[in-house]
């Protein structure tokens, strides 16, 4: 499937306490826990910032989120830093993260001793890895490039570090070893235009 893809605005969900205690989360639906609504906080502020800076109206962009506790939670706190009235932000099940399977619920490390490689020693035939029960990052980067055909202009999403990994390999194509590996900030807002991204770690001033 060929896609021209839109510019985007992309924000991981908060921290939870399954990611402070390195488990593995996928598709269960763990909240937020305190510093990670403090990162949808911070976030919100970042994402105004970068939009009034380019003088972009958020009314240009459509808005989507994963329907999981954690990535709504974060959307509406991400949507309370704005005063302007916002378009709805829709709900859509593709972006749900990677459902790791049985493994949902156990430590990394308890797992990278031979079940499922750890992120950082990943080669790249973990993209087509598929734990019991679960999905591989293409099984999920099919659920995105569906996704992807629906949009019709420039839009912000909240959703998942998964997601953030498939949407590096398909629009700037990162090499599969590269993308399975890379660890995606909970403190950023990250821009993908011109088939290329830019991080921007929020607590800064991008006013440049």
């Amino acid at each position: 499937m060929s896609i021209a893809w839109p510019e985007l605005y992309f924000v991981r969900h908060g921290q939870t306490d399954w990611n402070a205690e390195g488990r593995y989360q996928g598709s269960k639906d763990i909240p937020l826990n305190a510093i990670g609504r403090a990162q949808a906080d911070l976030n919100g502020k970042l994402l105004r910032q970068l939009l009034e800076r380019d003088d972009r109206s958020p009314a240009e962009f459509t808005w989507h989120v994963s329907p999981l506790g954690r990535t709504m939670e974060t959307m509406a706190r991400i949507r309370a830093a704005f005063d302007a009235e916002l378009p709805e932000a829709k709900p859509d099940s593709r972006l749900v993260e990677v459902s790791f399977g049985i493994y949902e619920g156990r430590l990394h490390s308890e797992l990278a001793a031979g079940e499922m490689a750890i992120a950082g020693e990943r080669d790249a035939t973990f993209w087509d890895f598929r734990p019991p029960q679960g999905e591989s990052y293409e099984d999920v980067a099919n659920r995105v490039r569906s996704f992807a055909a629906t949009l019709d202009g420039p839009a912000i999403i909240v959703a998942h570090g998964g997601i953030l990994r498939i949407l590096r390999r398909l629009i700037e194509d990162f090499p599969a070893d590269r993308a399975v590996n890379w660890f995606p900030p909970q403190d950023s807002v990250v821009h993908f235009i011109d088939g290329r991204s830019v991080v921007y770690p929020a607590g800064q001033s991008w006013d440049d």
